[in-house]
């Protein structure tokens, strides 16, 4: 199992400083994300700069934020500068963000989705002019108000990777199959190794079947917060976690379009997250992250002293997680973990 580090957005430089730590202490990746402030790229171009050997990853670049044109040639441009290191995330975020900020129609994520992927790899195979006319999109465009003077193109520059690794951040069952079925890797956030099996695990079946098998190489990428502190302090490390998940669960979608209530109710925690989506959009926030249980943080998260850790961690990888993407602050955890894991 490999160790990768996901970022966050705030102090863009002490992100960078525990990037450059990750790869001292021999993690694989090293991954940023955007919503609606910072974006993903531009922190992963200059940790690529800071660094030799770490790999570069999106988790995620957000679909409806760039035409699949534009998402080919930045990962070709990042593989460029980085010598081959780049990992391509991609998400379909959700339609508040999708419609609120890009103002992109939401649509059908899994048709999306599926033609965003086959365009990104015709790009940066350049065997090629492009040429695309789907659901979604239409390339050249022929559409209404088309001057006709549109022509297939080929990208200008070399990609030194055909074969960019593209991952999928996916939490409902449909977009987890799909994830099996067309890309490298899957990015999933709040993963359970007590409920992949029933949960997640029979999608990803499936998708592998259409593919034909499951391929060499293929990364369970799974997201896990970490709080390293005293066995005596598990409470006080839950408790740090529990705005994230009251966050995600309550706020992060409205009421019924919440990818993050619905996995929470299918981990068993139905009552619990309906209570925090209820508090959460009432504004009682202090009230919603109270209500997230302590059992839930204990499955998605890796809390407490090095014992208890490291309990945790071999449950992830005796459940197939190839990748454990560790959301932390703390370079003493990142040195735990290195540790734990070699």
């Amino acid at each position: 199992m490999r160790l990768g580090l996901q970022l966050g957005y705030d102090d863009p430089a002490f992100w960078v400083g525990l990037a450059e730590e990750a790869e001292r202490c021999g993690f694989d990746s090293v991954w940023t994300s955007e919503a609606y402030g910072s974006d993903a790229v531009s922190p992963l171009a200059w940790i690529g700069g800071r660094t030799e050997r770490i790999k570069l990853g999106t988790a995620i670049m957000q679909m409806p934020a760039r035409s699949p044109a534009t998402t080919a040639a930045t990962a070709a441009t990042l593989d460029l500068l980085s010598g081959g290191r780049t990992l391509l995330g991609l998400g379909t975020s959700g339609p508040q963000v999708a419609e609120g900020w890009h103002g992109q129609a939401w649509g059908k994520p899994l048709t999306r989705t599926r033609e965003y992927v086959e365009i990104v790899r015709t790009i940066l195979r350049r065997e090629e002019p492009l040429e695309h006319h789907g659901e979604h999109y239409d390339i050249p465009y022929t559409g209404d108000g088309a001057t006709g003077l549109g022509k297939p193109l080929k990208i200008i520059v070399h990609p030194p990777r055909a074969d960019v690794p593209i991952y999928l951040a996916a939490i409902g069952p449909k977009n987890v199959a799909l994830a099996a079925e067309i890309a490298d890797g899957w990015l999933p956030i709040f993963f359970s190794p007590e409920r992949f099996a029933e949960t997640h695990l029979p999608m990803l079946e499936e998708g592998f079947a259409r593919r034909g098998g499951r391929p060499g190489g293929w990364d369970l990428a799974a997201h896990v917060p970490v709080v390293l502190t005293d066995d005596a302090d598990v409470q006080v490390a839950r408790d740090f976690l529990k705005p994230l998940l009251a966050l995600y669960v309550g706020g992060m979608g409205a009421k019924g379009q919440n990818f993050y209530t619905r996995l929470a109710e299918r981990y068993g925690y139905a009552d619990a997250a309906a209570t925090v989506q209820d508090l959460y959009l009432a504004g009682k926030k202090n009230d919603a992250i109270a209500a997230v249980p302590d059992a839930l943080v204990d499955e998605v998260a890796l809390v407490g002293g090095r014992d208890r850790i490291a309990e945790r961690v071999a449950a992830f990888r005796d459940c197939g997680v190839t990748t454990l993407v560790l959301q932390a602050r703390q370079p003493e955890a990142l040195r735990l973990l290195a540790e734990l894991v070699a």
